[in-house]
């Protein structure tokens, strides 16, 4: 093997590796105690996995394979330092961070949403982030009350 063939080799496999890290939103990271938890345990995920790459002998599968535990232990490092768990709702009048809402739309689909944080969010699993903008023009608004989304009227039937 020459030794510009290992160097080339090397160069690719450093590229590979070095991995950009996840964007961190300017938003504050606000989490619910749920959240919280799912941030530690994404944390862990991360650091085993980073573990687990760290046993392979070969030099340039252990980099490949480190490099995206890596970059996500750095990442929900970062996310449980500037983690701000915040108090479930105090009450039910009007909507808040944490709260479950239930709306139905001008086309008269129900849906049921928690307003949760950033890394929490998952509109498939019913929740969306505070910063949404669903959640953004329903934050403060009570049962009752009716707001406009993209053309489509939202009527909320439930604050929970």
């Amino acid at each position: 093997m020459s030794v510009a063939f290992t160097k080339e080799e090397s160069a690719e496999t450093a590229s590979e590796t070095l991995l950009p890290d996840r964007p961190i939103s300017a938003h504050p990271n606000l989490v619910t105690e749920a959240g919280l938890k799912a941030l530690e345990a994404q944390l862990h995920e991360a650091q085993a996995a980073y573990e687990a790459a760290q046993r392979i002998e070969d030099v340039n599968e252990r980099r490949r394979e480190a490099a995206l535990p890596l970059r996500d232990a750095r990442y929900f490092a970062s996310r449980l330092r500037t983690a701000q768990v915040m108090p479930a709702p105090a009450n039910t009048d009007t909507i808040a961070f944490g709260s479950t809402v239930t709306f139905r739309r001008g086309d008269g689909r129900v849906q049921t949403y928690a307003i949760v944080g950033e890394d929490e969010a998952d509109p498939r699993r019913g929740m969306i982030s505070y910063v949404s903008p669903v959640a953004r023009l329903l934050m403060g608004k009570s049962v009752g009350d009716v707001v406009e989304v993209t053309g489509q009227e939202l009527e909320i039937l439930t604050i929970a």
